[in-house]
């Protein structure tokens, strides 16, 4: 497999890396980065971008953007069967110290099993993806400039491209553990999760660093382990998660464990994952030292970790469909499930048809707490945007059969009730609330 950091290259790492932010003057610990409000949160709406429904303008292959002043190059991976009514996945992948982008996209002498860490293998093409390339091949990002390539990267496929905006990832090994775990920190309501492999430290910055992120660690024991324990540590206590010891392996055993944690906030899980290594970033079971992203467990467990996060369903069209031709006739259930967090809330209802016969075209009525305000939803129009709430079908989900049960939601801001409606009526009739 294609490396940038042999074996005499990994104990000086982390003084190569001091030696960087020496010569670009950076102080990572309180680096300001742009902010993020221009995007959607990953906690909130499931909202398609403005690429779905158009033809892409963008194409797999290596593409150069303007950010903060410089000329900045990723390899962008394109679905093969890219639809652009379906909303895809966006990972990203960020190379090591002295690595490229090329070798994360291409997988290096590994090649399609372990391109984008072994992401690309495991997607089934229901994934969009990116790797960017760092500056002087790392990611000091001086002045939040990293981040903020990451965010003008993120703009332009949004803008291109159906991307689902609960569903971007990250990974990275080594500097790009680090740098991933930067954007954990950051831009906590832009990515849904993310995956550090022997991260030796924060050395690409955490500013922010307080938010929840779905986070994952895979650090060797023999790598200076503490570092990749504090960092998975910070979204431990971020995340609410019941601290604990942590099993890891013993040396000479030649395995992994993988934790999960327990008492986390919903959605966002963390996950530790110590190997008995050193600075690898395929590490394979049973085997010494050995190196491998086509045998390694790391693809799979990564994979694993992602994907268990639920993908969004096709965009709602401009249009509504079908004016409510039938009555619900009282045959219907509807459950709610909130997501809160500060100021705003995600909440998925629902739907299900307890009735023998079809439902063709619906309206469901409910009336949200007081201080809640819908901004945006998935599956159904909305309106009005508070009080009594009318969510009426779209066209792909215009007909309730019986007994299949139908998602819809929205995204809310809130002033401090974070409550679920407590009735609902379809058609005009009344729903047993599950």
């Amino acid at each position: 497999m294609l490396r940038a950091e042999p074996p005499s290259r990994r104990k000086g790492l982390l003084a190569t890396v001091a030696a960087v932010l020496l010569v670009v003057g950076l102080a990572v610990t309180g680096t300001r980065v742009a902010s993020a409000g221009t995007f959607p949160s990953a906690a909130n709406a499931l909202a398609p971008t403005a690429g779905c429904g158009r033809t892409p303008t963008l194409t797999s292959g290596t593409r150069t953007i303007q950010s903060s002043g410089k000329t900045r190059s990723f390899i962008l991976r394109i679905p093969d069967d890219y639809n652009s009514n379906r909303q895809y996945r966006l990972a990203f992948g960020f190379h090591w110290l002295g690595g490229t982008a090329s070798q994360v996209a291409t997988g290096g002498t590994d090649g399609h099993a372990w391109a984008y860490y072994g992401m690309l293998s495991q997607s089934n093409n229901s994934t969009i993806f990116v790797a960017p390339q760092g500056i002087n091949n790392g990611w000091a990002n001086s002045g939040g400039e990293d981040v903020t390539f990451t965010d003008d990267i993120i703009r332009l496929i949004d803008n291109a491209l159906c991307v689902d905006t609960t569903q971007r990832f990250s990974v990275g090994f080594s500097y790009g553990g680090a740098m991933s775990y930067s954007l954990a920190c950051s831009r906590p309501n832009v990515f849904r999760a993310v995956a550090a492999i022997a991260a030796p430290g924060a050395i690409s910055g955490c500013s922010g660093g307080t938010g929840p992120v779905a986070y994952m660690g895979i650090h060797g024991i023999n790598d200076g382990i503490q570092n990749g324990r504090a960092l998975r540590d910070r979204f431990v206590r971020n995340n609410g998660c019941t601290a604990q010891n942590a099993p890891e392996p013993a040396p000479g055993s030649r395995t992994h464990i993988i934790t999960t944690y327990s008492g986390c906030r919903v959605g966002y899980p963390v996950v530790w994952a110590p190997f008995d290594g050193g600075h690898q970033q395929g590490p394979v079971d049973g085997c010494a030292g050995c190196e491998s992203g086509a045998r390694s467990w790391v693809k799979q467990e990564v994979w694993k970790f992602f994907s268990q996060f639920a993908s969004t369903p096709s965009p709602s069209p401009s249009s509504p469909g079908p004016i409510p031709s039938s009555s619900a006739s009282g045959l219907c259930r509807v459950s709610a499930a909130v997501n809160p967090w500060d100021t705003g809330l995600t909440e998925n209802l629902t739907i299900t048809n307890t009735g023998s016969a079809p439902i063709n075209g619906w309206s469901l009525t409910f009336t949200l707490p007081g201080g809640q305000s819908i901004t945006s939803g998935w599956n159904a129009t909305y309106a009005p945007t508070s009080g009594q709430v009318t969510a009426q079908n779209v066209s792909y989900n215009a007909t309730l059969a019986p007994n299949t049960p139908v998602v819809i939601g929205f995204q809310a801001g809130h002033t401090g009730n974070t409550a679920t409606p407590t009735s609902f009526t379809l058609n005009g009739a009344a729903c047993t609330v599950a």
